[in-house]
């Protein structure tokens, strides 16, 4: 789960994700920054909640703690799909079921509006062709109320049995220099 990068004064950095997904993740929001710069632009991270207009009064980051509750928030599944095993992970209907049953929302419209929310601002992670598709904004909403959309919580050991990324390719090539700074990463 490791991709180099390499800066303009031909320097090699190399990152390491905990599993694949997250790999990919953090692939292609370097591609999308690269690409932003490359056309002149500035790069800079847009909050949800700004380009939504959430309310003030909605905290996501509650709202993610009373969602992953072992007790009353969404249960994680071991769901199957085109002959993947996606491991501690949910529907985006059942986000949506859950946002109603819990009276954060008034409506199904408004629940992807604040499941899109949470999506963006790390607090959900997609899973699988058609919610990485949705997120990457090839849909009418970055998450989706589908039974076959799937998400996970990003610390929640999330993996997928069966699955290879053909869009990214990492060099097998050995491993050179010193290690500045060794650790886990964390995208929020």
């Amino acid at each position: 789960f490791v991709f180099k990068l390499t800066a303009a004064k031909q320097q090699d950095h190399f990152f390491q994700a905990a599993y694949l997904e997250e790999r990919d993740a953090w692939v292609r929001d370097i591609k999308k920054a690269i690409h932003c710069l490359d056309g002149g632009q500035r790069f800079a991270r847009k909050s949800t909640r700004k380009s939504i207009r959430l309310p003030e009064t909605i905290n996501l980051s509650a709202l993610y703690l009373s969602m992953k509750d072992p007790e009353k928030g969404i249960k994680e599944l071991k769901l199957e799909k085109d002959k993947k095993v996606f491991n501690h992970c949910f529907t985006g209907t059942s986000v949506i079921d859950w946002l109603v049953s819990s009276n954060s929302i008034r409506n199904r419209r408004e629940g992807l509006m604040l499941a899109s929310s949470l999506l963006s601002e790390g607090y959900l992670q997609p899973a699988g062709d058609t919610s990485k598709a949705a997120a990457e904004g090839l849909s009418d909403t970055p998450f989706l109320d589908l039974c076959d959309a799937f998400y996970y919580f990003p610390d929640s050991g999330f993996f997928c049995e069966g699955n290879s990324s053909d869009d990214d390719v990492v060099l097998k090539e050995e491993f050179r220099g010193i290690i500045v700074k060794q650790g886990c990463l964390l995208k929020q």
